[in-house]
């Protein structure tokens, strides 16, 4: 039964990103989302954002959603003169619902990208659509398509400034001297206890570990406090049933607290 519940989770999950997206407009605005310009680096990148803007009491979700949330997935396939794309993800909230625990935006969610051009010579054009979940009462899938071609003379743009300011610390600016993660195989998958050496992010602190594959599904971990050590036990199963390793060094334990956020890369053997 434990395990026909977790699966049933990842189903869930997975059907809710698979259902036929509604069009923004089709439900009356509830997420809009627009390109913002940034101009180009000084190390020839172009900065840009895309801006969801979701009516009152409406949430959409982080890279990870936790129990029942929808994670977004973004297509760039239609773009001109794009080469890598790296995507900042500022802070989120944690919500908790009917017993379930969430982690996303309210209001409106300004997410940084970076892009490097193929040819630093040409214009680039951001051109696709992004799949992801509002939800208030219910939980709805959308699709929101742009086609924008960034501004390479754009100024300093503060709404970009923001939300860059809002990225979780560095552990190196968190003050993290120690990450390891403990393995222990379980009936279903594998037990990961993280034991995380570093200052209190303030509060209620909250861990959540991503696999680092996308296969992998993480339950929300257990969170406690023991003295300098953050210590989070999650257990990691694959939605297939299929076995699995798992690279440490792919890990990815993100600390939400209420003073700050920390993003940790890679754990040790623990």
């Amino acid at each position: 039964m434990k395990r026909l519940l977790k699966s049933s989770a990842v189903v869930l999950t997975a059907c809710f990103a698979l259902t036929a997206p509604a069009h923004a407009q089709a439900l009356d605005g509830v997420v809009q989302l627009d390109v913002l310009d940034g101009g180009r680096t000084a190390s020839g990148t172009y900065l840009g954002a895309l801006r969801l803007t979701l009516k009152d009491g409406w949430k959409t979700y982080w890279r990870a959603p936790g129990d029942a949330g929808i994670p977004p997935q973004f297509d760039w396939n239609g773009s001109q003169n794009v080469g890598d794309v790296s995507i900042t993800w500022p802070a989120p909230e944690v919500f908790v619902q009917n017993g379930l625990q969430s982690i996303g935006y309210t209001h409106q969610l300004v997410l940084p990208v970076e892009i490097t051009p193929l040819n630093p010579a040409k214009p680039v054009r951001l051109r696709g659509d992004m799949d992801l979940g509002v939800c208030k009462d219910v939980c709805i899938p959308e699709r929101l398509d742009f086609d924008h071609t960034l501004d390479a003379d754009a100024g300093r743009n503060p709404a970009i400034a923001a939300a860059l300011a809002q990225r979780p610390y560095s552990a190196k600016e968190a003050r993290v001297t120690a990450a390891t993660c403990q393995l222990t195989p379980t009936s279903d998958g594998t037990q990961i206890e993280a034991r995380v050496t570093m200052p209190s992010a303030g509060g209620n602190e909250i861990a959540v570990i991503e696999p680092g594959n996308p296969v992998l599904w993480a339950a929300p971990p257990k969170t406690t406090r023991q003295g300098d050590t953050l210590v989070a036990t999650s257990e990691v199963i694959s939605a297939s049933g299929a076995t699995f390793a798992l690279d440490r060094s792919e890990i990815r334990i993100t600390v939400l607290g209420a003073n700050h956020a920390v993003d940790i890369q890679g754990c040790s053997a623990g």
